[in-house]
């Protein structure tokens, strides 16, 4: 399948093909659910979104270092290195990393601006020293770079049928919508990183902080007063859904059923999080194989009648054109 997204996309050369296999691979493994909606999509335009999210782990397994081999100056030191790699593949170097020549070229290819990534490196750099986040719009800064950007980026992948600037907001609340989405799976385990993206103050308006969240991981046990905050967090998770999902209908209809398969998987989790009584403290809310199964059936259904859609708008265009040419003189 790799080959034939390669092949699609017309990347030939054999260093390029290697690299943007590199982040197809990187995608595959870490981005599940992701990468199951990305599955979705024209062939031509998977390999450039694999791009995208295989730049983006490469940062983030930097700042995060699961292993804790590194201390955070080895880590900003990484990071600077990363950064300097693509500030050379974007001026139309290759690039030492695979992942920055793969990005570097789809950035070229559709006309990413260059600051989106700037942005999104300022985010990751303050994961080495940012622990928490005071208030939502603390935390929504820090979004913009890590989650808003995403979305921003690839925009000019999947195409609009509405100027950009219009479906650009809906685009970046969709990325923040996803990355809430994933501090709320994700609190136990960021808790052992020394992290707490949910905003205090939103906590504490449920009468919980840092060390009462620490309290409940070391032992296995639950307060309501953490389940009240975290339904909170779920409610302003899903505002941010709702603001986003007007803009699906703004892109190309071809990868509209991509995006509206991920805009219900990541909502999926919600789900899951609620139905496991907001038990992220001490387990990850996984999304189930059937959910998932029949999520992704529905996705495909969608790309059909797209493409059923397309191919009967062709002719009838044809036939338009040719009637306003009328009589040759």
């Amino acid at each position: 399948m790799a080959r034939r997204e390669l092949d699609a996309a017309h990347i030939t050369d054999p260093g390029l093909r290697a690299a943007y296999t590199l982040c197809r691979r990187l995608n595959a493994r870490h981005g599940k659910t992701y990468f199951l909606a990305t599955r979705l999509l024209p062939l031509e335009r998977r390999a450039c979104v694999h791009a995208l999210y295989g730049f983006a782990r490469w940062a983030d397994d930097i700042v995060d270092d699961l292993d804790r081999h590194r201390t955070p100056e080895e880590r900003d030191r990484q990071l600077r290195v990363l950064e300097s790699d693509l500030a050379h593949g974007l001026r139309g170097g290759a690039g030492a990393e695979p992942v920055v020549r793969a990005v570097a070229d789809t950035a070229e290819r559709h006309g990413i601006e260059h600051s989106l990534f700037a942005d999104f490196l300022v985010s990751m750099r303050r994961d080495l020293h940012v622990t928490d986040y005071p208030t939502y719009a603390d935390l929504r800064a820090y979004m913009h770079g890590s989650a808003a950007v995403i979305g921003l980026q690839m925009l000019p992948v999947l195409g609009t049928v509405v100027p950009r600037e219009e479906a650009a907001p809906h685009a970046a609340d969709l990325g923040v919508a996803f990355q809430l989405t994933n501090f709320l799976r994700d609190v136990g385990e960021d808790l052992d990183r020394g992290r707490v993206y949910l905003p205090a103050d939103l906590l504490a308006a449920h009468g919980v902080d840092r060390p009462l969240l620490e309290w409940s991981r070391r032992t296995g046990r639950r307060d309501p007063r953490i389940r009240a905050a975290l339904v909170a967090a779920e409610a302003m998770t899903r505002e941010v859904y709702r603001a986003a999902e007007p803009g699906i209908a703004m892109l190309d209809p071809r990868v509209r059923p991509c995006i509206r398969a991920a805009f219900t998987l990541y909502g999926g989790i919600l789900d899951a999080i609620a139905e496991q009584d907001y038990s992220v403290v001490h387990r990850r809310a996984v999304v189930s194989r059937g959910r998932r199964a029949l999520t992704a059936a529905a996705g495909v259904a969608g790309v059909v009648a797209a493409r059923r859609r397309a191919r009967a708008a062709r002719p009838a265009a044809r036939g338009a054109a040719s009637r306003t040419k009328g009589p040759v003189q």
